[in-house]
């Protein structure tokens, strides 16, 4: 059984396991609709500050300009369908492909999946062992802890960066540099600057699934340990860890779709955007405190308080999830074998092969005999009967 799972709840671990994958994956995909779609205007500015469209003195004044030109409720024109979509699947694909990767690839090195939950407030030597002192016992772990952020950020892009741009751009204007490009149905569904995407979802899943959860529990002062405690320290990480190298590649996407835009549409070369950036603006081109901030706002109170609500909000309901799993389950097994009973026609029969049936549902092994008796209807049950 997981060991999330209650002991009064009876499943094999086959089956909780997938159940809790995607009762924790469907609950971060709602939470980061939710703060995504409350916080769009602090995307915008976002992205808007990570651009070349300002530059200079008061970029942030320029960037919320620029939001609000065409009224409070202009960040919300460029949110189409296929952003509230990939809201809900960049979060629910980011949770459920790094749970699936870790705890495969866990299991096929012969190492520990990243802990989660209630195990982050116990003391850290609860989580140590004889073969942590094994070098090769720590390369696979480490093995293990950089795969799967580079496979779970790549899948997160996959399903979202085309509705990034999409806001980026506005619907209208993406439409047309696409039809411009002309690009085949693999790359239109990536979308432009899908390198510097990736980088910055993998740098950010790193964040919140391997870096705040391993430091956190091996780290922070035991005393202090608490959920308050860990809602500041994932917050600390994200802000001060992850935005700091995430905001550079955030700048690159920005500049990479600018350029991409050019002409009414062009293929990025990343090595161009790069050089046309530090000549202009130096290092200001894909960092300052001002970028910094504003991804800060953008990101932070999504992503940032993301290590709380997984560990902490989602472990709330999978006990209940888990009840109602079960239920399903035995009620379908108890179904299964029922059906498979004999199915007499006369009432004397029919009350034998229920008593049948209850006794195969019997859970510990106990001695039978068994008997015949001749059934009204002509032929002999055989009918067991516990002794």
């Amino acid at each position: 059984m997981d060991h999330h799972a209650e002991a009064d709840v009876n499943i094999p671990d086959e089956i909780a396991k997938p159940c809790l994958i995607t009762y924790r994956s469907v609950g971060v995909g709602v939470f980061g609709f939710v703060m995504r779609w409350v916080g769009m205007p602090l995307e915008r500015i976002a992205i808007l500050m990570n651009s070349s469209q300002v530059s200079g003195s008061n970029q942030f004044a320029d960037s919320v300009r620029l939001t609000f030109r065409d009224g409070l409720l202009s960040p919300y024109r460029v949110v189409g369908p296929s952003s509230i979509a990939s809201w809900f699947f960049q979060y629910s694909v980011m949770g459920m492909a790094f749970q699936v990767v870790d705890q495969a690839l866990a299991e096929t090195l012969g190492v520990r999946p990243v802990v989660y939950g209630k195990q982050l407030l116990e003391p850290a030597e609860n989580e140590k062992s004889a073969s942590d002192n094994d070098t090769s016992y720590q390369v696979k772990s480490t093995i293990k802890m950089l795969l799967a952020p580079v496979l779970a950020g790549s899948l997160e892009s996959a399903v979202a960066n085309r509705a990034e741009v999409e806001r980026f751009f506005g619907p209208q204007k993406f439409a047309q540099i696409e039809a411009k490009l002309n690009w085949g149905a693999p790359a239109r569904l990536l979308g432009p600057a899908f390198l510097s995407n990736t980088a910055r979802n993998v740098i950010m899943c790193n964040t919140t699934f391997v870096l705040t959860p391993i430091f956190y529990k091996q780290y922070y002062p035991q005393e202090q340990k608490s959920h308050a405690s860990l809602f500041w320290f994932g917050l600390g990480v994200n802000v001060f860890v992850g935005n700091v190298v995430a905001i550079t590649q955030q700048a690159l996407w920005g500049r990479s779709l600018d350029y991409c835009a050019a002409e009414g549409g062009r293929n990025i070369r990343y090595a161009d955007v790069i050089r046309s950036g530090l000549r202009t603006d130096g290092a200001a081109a894909f960092f300052t405190i001002p970028k910094w901030s504003a991804r800060v706002l953008m990101n932070a109170p999504a992503q940032g308080a993301l290590p709380f609500f997984y560990n902490n909000v989602l472990p709330l309901g999978e006990h209940g999830v888990l009840q109602f799993v079960a239920a399903l389950y035995n009620s379908a097994r108890k179904g299964a074998i029922v059906s498979a009973s004999p199915q007499p026609t006369s009432l004397r029969a029919k009350t034998v092969c229920e008593t049948q049936s209850m006794a195969a549902l019997e859970l510990v092994p106990k001695q039978r005999k068994f008997w015949a008796e001749k059934g009204r209807s002509g032929y002999a049950i055989r009918v067991p009967v516990v002794s």
